[in-house]
């Protein structure tokens, strides 16, 4: 594929996963389980591979697919992503689009169906080059597209939004015609685009959607291909089939997964089967009258549902297992061990300038104020890219920045106790004093269990790491502002809590009430049974949180590390006058 075509793809990409809160945010059909932005981020992540392993995004990009709105894209994408060169993008779209209505057993108007047909007929003849495109005209077609799906469902009409799946397809389109073309329409703020429906109506409730359950199956089919659809079992729906030169992957809606599992092994092998229970999950626009909005890096151990359950926005990197680029946020722990353990290759790879760049315009073209506690610059180089693109794109000071100096655990901690700070406040100056006193009394200690993993990511040279594991050493790291310092080695797991308690008594004494968040690996139950168990014995009247270690950290650190952080009760206004002197 040319260059450009594939950058413009990884462009388009990467606005649109910036976007994908509002997407969820909004996401009422076909059914309101917040979830069309986190399935479109996941359904689309091979192609930010396409510059490394082009060959593969095309069967990746069916495989990860996932939920409704994932497997129409992956349908559509899938036929775009066989062009060498952009003059011959119009004839690839007007095939993905046959083939993504094809896949859909019961296509809607006012979905991303809607968008691809549009699409299909507004883009130029296959002998313009990008540059003779006419840019506004397809732009505005897809925008009125979109728009216009308010009134296209009663679901849509009713919650007075358009649709999640329609408005990904046009964030994306817009950042990738922006790029071929090169024009800068991609700068553009989409609260600005939708003004008015872009928030769910308050006296909108989901109409009794929730039950049954969200499959998806890969089959390997026993005959021909032709005319399976017509073969699903009844018991299905929300159908979505696609297919690649080996498998068809199907993904529908269920109240009876037995009868299904059976329906589809009369089709042929069923190789591949995934399942969650559908439940309404509608997620609103908080509150207009909170102080600041929070924002954060995943690198610290927040997950996705302390992210919902706080209002959090969450900045994530990428995984690369193998082959395949996941979103941190998106991936499961247990997988990511389990590769890591089996010798597959995983490494971390930062979201783009760009992307970055879009998440903080989407942060404060949605909220009026914003509070983004960044990983230590030390780790990263989120505090120098936000500060620059600040400089230059927020003359309201509608973001505020605080370089926590902190990563994994130590920036968890601070960020879940100023976030819960946060919805009771009424001054945002208040809130930024609060988290600059958690950071300073905050502390953490990470346990490594092997050295390898350390070396194999670049960490420490690879004679190191072998001796370092030939000796059984067990390093103890503490990260600070000027980088990760090594406190301490020990040999076992019962030296690494022997450690971690010598701190809780140096610190604590048996009355004192702190939060502690402890973060686990593959190792879970030892730390939540064992560890927080002694740990608890200590400081009865201690919060003790249990947490994923953050993948950004794990992918280095590897299976049987982890992690202390603690945050003890204090008087922040004290602290912040304390600090400002």
């Amino acid at each position: 594929m040319d260059p450009t075509c594939s950058s413009a793809f990884i462009h388009g990409y990467e606005r649109m996963a910036a976007w994908s809160d509002l997407l969820d945010q909004i996401n009422v059909f076909p059914v309101a389980d917040a979830d069309t932005g986190r399935n479109l981020k996941i359904s689309l992540a091979p192609l930010r591979q396409l510059d490394a392993q082009p060959q593969s995004v095309p069967a990746h990009l069916v495989r990860m697919a996932t939920g409704n709105s994932g497997n129409i894209a992956a349908a559509f994408f899938y036929e775009l992503l066989g062009v060498e060169r952009a003059s011959q993008l119009p004839g690839a779209i007007q095939r993905g689009m046959r083939k993504a209505r094809q896949a859909v057993t019961d296509p809607q108007p006012g979905t991303m169906l809607t968008v691809f047909d549009a699409l299909a007929e507004v883009m130029p003849p296959h002998d313009l080059a990008p540059g003779e495109w006419d840019f506004a005209r397809i732009i505005d077609r897809l925008q009125k597209t979109v728009a216009d799906s308010s009134e296209a469902l009663p679901q849509l009409k009713h919650a007075g939004v358009v649709d999640a799946g329609a408005l990904g397809m046009f964030i994306f389109w817009e950042a990738f015609l922006s790029h071929i073309t090169g024009r800068k329409q991609s700068e553009r703020s989409v609260m600005e685009l939708f003004v008015g429906k872009l928030a769910i109506a308050e006296d909108w409730a989901p109409d009794g959607q929730a039950g049954g359950y969200c499959v998806s199956a890969t089959i390997r089919p026993d005959g021909g291909r032709d005319g399976i659809r017509a073969q699903l079992p009844d018991c299905a729906e929300s159908v979505v089939v696609t297919d690649d030169a080996e498998n068809i992957k199907i993904h529908l809606h269920t109240e009876d997964r037995g009868a299904l599992r059976s329906g589809l092994e009369s089709l042929g092998e069923v190789v591949g089967w995934s399942e969650e229970r559908i439940v309404s999950a509608v997620r609103k626009a908080p509150p207009s009258g909170r102080a600041v909005h929070l924002m954060t890096d995943a690198a610290g151990s927040i997950t996705t549902e302390d992210a919902r359950q706080l209002g959090i926005t969450l900045l994530s990197s990428y995984l690369v297992v193998g082959e395949q680029a996941w979103p941190e946020t998106l991936y499961e722990s247990d997988r990511l061990y389990a590769a890591m353990s089996g010798g597959v290759k995983v490494s971390t790879a930062q979201a783009s300038v760009f992307e970055r760049h879009q998440s903080y315009l989407s942060a404060i073209s949605r909220f009026e104020r914003v509070l983004y506690l960044c990983v230590g610059s030390v780790y990263t180089g989120n505090f120098e890219t936000v500060t620059t693109w600040k400089a230059d794109h927020d003359p309201h000071d509608r973001l505020a920045v605080i370089d926590t100096g902190a990563a994994s655990g130590r920036l968890g901690i601070v960020v879940l106790a100023t976030a819960r700070f946060a919805l009771e406040a009424e001054d945002p100056g208040a809130v930024m004093a609060y988290a600059r006193a958690a950071v300073a009394h905050s502390q953490e200690f990470v346990f490594l269990d092997q050295l390898k993993f350390l070396a194999a990511g670049g960490r420490i040279s690879k004679t190191k790491g072998f001796f370092g594991d030939l000796l059984h050493k067990k390093p103890i790291i503490t990260p600070m502002a000027h980088g990760a310092a090594n406190v301490g080695i020990v040999r076992n797991r019962k030296e690494q809590l022997d450690f971690a308690l010598g701190k809780i008594d140096g610190d604590f004494s048996s009355e004192d009430a702190p939060d502690i968040l402890l973060q686990y690996t593959d190792n879970r139950q030892w730390v939540e049974e064992v560890a927080a168990g002694q740990i608890q014995a200590r400081l009865p009247s201690a919060r003790i949180q249990f947490r994923p270690l953050s993948l950004t950290s794990g992918a280095h650190m590897g299976p049987g590390t982890w992690g202390m952080a603690y945050l003890p009760a204090f008087d922040w206004k004290a602290s912040s006058e304390t600090l400002r002197s």
